[in-house]
């Protein structure tokens, strides 16, 4: 089970619902959700390591991470504004590795609830 820390109010803002439910389904692996949640040409550009283009080389990785357990999800900060939004945080995992992370995202649309650009950035805090 993973614990999850989560500081920010959303409040009425769905966008940064969406946001931070997406970063929860993400640590927990929830690959199906995950892949219905960005558009067929996603990119992911995880800065210093590698940049992912399409649903299908982006569902593959994710799988690939679902394997590393993570124990703790804490989201201290989540922004949101027209098409893009940003998630600050740190991750634990199960064998002690902390990694601070900021994903920045951007939506197919100002009222969309797909993703089309995901950059992120990993810190690894140990």
């Amino acid at each position: 089970m993973i614990k999850i820390i989560s500081s920010p109010n959303c409040g009425n803002s769905p966008k940064m619902e969406f946001l931070k439910e997406f970063n929860i389904l993400f640590a927990k692996g929830d690959i199906e959700i995950l892949a219905e949640s960005v558009i067929d040409d996603i990119i992911w550009d995880i800065i210093g390591d590698k940049t992912i283009s399409g649903k299908k080389d982006y569902v593959t990785e994710i799988t690939k991470m679902k394997n590393k357990k993570i124990t703790e999800l804490t989201l201290t900060q989540i922004l949101s504004h027209g098409k893009e939004g940003a998630v600050n945080g740190v991750i634990k995992m199960e064998d002690g590795k902390r990694i601070a992370f900021s994903n920045f995202y951007l939506f197919q649309g100002a009222k969309g609830d797909k993703i089309k650009y995901i950059t992120s950035y990993l810190i690894n805090t140990n």
